[in-house]
């Protein structure tokens, strides 16, 4: 099976053609960005840290009351379209679940795996320039407030989307977007991670942002490194003085912010060992 080639795998179908229609013309996920989805890095054959994304999908689709296939009719799809991915071939698999066409006919589920862009190995090795733009709420804007959809990873990726055209137009990689309140939030796809000292940080969920599975997971066992783990707020200008500032995400795994609003910031000598600890590989210069 070539990586270069796209694999699509429907629910209760099975793997199909990749240029096979999938969705109806009337489907909510493609009108009104209802839906889910959760995309998960591929090693070894196996989509990586499946439970948690099951388990945060499940937490989405409650909070959205949208229906979900049973988790073991889940994973079977994902295990169906991994089945033959080279073992050292890196993937992206993304499961997407809609609210189905109008007229309750049920959701559309499928997935959908690819092998993982260039551009994200290049985001490991390199690193990535950032620039701040506000999000245009408080830091406990979304606390409390369901109908802002904070923490849930759904398909309405309008916003952004737009921030991402932004970052391209404006010479940077990513965006880092912060509260009126003065305090950095997330990326459009990426959560932030710095460290002062020795004390590896994320920033709250209770922001609103969207809980990482990956940084999460860094943070769980940032103690075989003897370092210590916390949640909390941070302004862009403190990250300026951290001994280490990144993204992660899914994909891309660990990417160092080397340059942030037009600032250098310095290497951090602690890239190498938290990207081991992911066990994302980097591609050697």
């Amino acid at each position: 099976m070539s990586s270069e080639q796209p694999i699509v795998a429907v629910l209760g179908r099975g793997v199909v053609p990749a240029g096979e229609p999938l969705i109806r013309a009337d489907d909510r996920g493609v009108l009104r960005g209802d839906g889910l989805f959760e995309t998960m890095h591929v090693r070894a054959g196996r989509p990586w840290l499946v439970d948690e994304h099951l388990a945060r999908l499940t937490r989405s689709a409650a909070a959205l009351e949208l229906e979900l296939p049973r988790t073991d009719e889940l994973r079977d799809l994902l295990d169906t379209a991994c089945a033959g991915w080279p073992d050292g071939t890196e993937g992206r698999v993304r499961l997407v679940c809609t609210r189905g066409p109008e007229g309750g006919t049920g959701p559309t589920v499928y997935a959908t795996l690819s092998a993982v862009p260039a551009a994200s190995r290049q985001a490991r090795r390199d690193g990535i320039r950032v620039a701040t733009l506000p999000l245009g709420v408080a830091a406990d804007a979304r606390t409390g407030r369901p109908w802002l959809l904070g923490g849930l990873k759904t398909l309405s990726y309008g916003l952004s989307e737009a921030a991402r055209r932004w970052a391209a137009a404006n010479g940077v990689d990513d965006v880092l977007w912060s509260s009126t309140d003065g305090y950095a939030l997330e990326g459009p796809g990426a959560n932030l991670v710095w460290l002062t000292g020795e004390e590896l940080c994320t920033v709250p969920a209770e922001t609103g942002i969207l809980p990482g599975v990956t940084a999460d997971w860094l943070l769980r066992n940032v103690g075989e490194l003897g370092w210590t783990a916390a949640h909390r707020l941070v302004t862009p200008a403190e990250l300026h003085s951290a001994d280490g500032v990144w993204f992660t995400s899914s994909v891309r795994g660990l990417a160092e912010v080397r340059e942030l609003d037009g600032v250098p910031l310095p290497a951090s000598p602690h890239t190498a060992v938290l990207a081991d600890l992911l066990g994302f590989p980097v591609p050697p210069r």
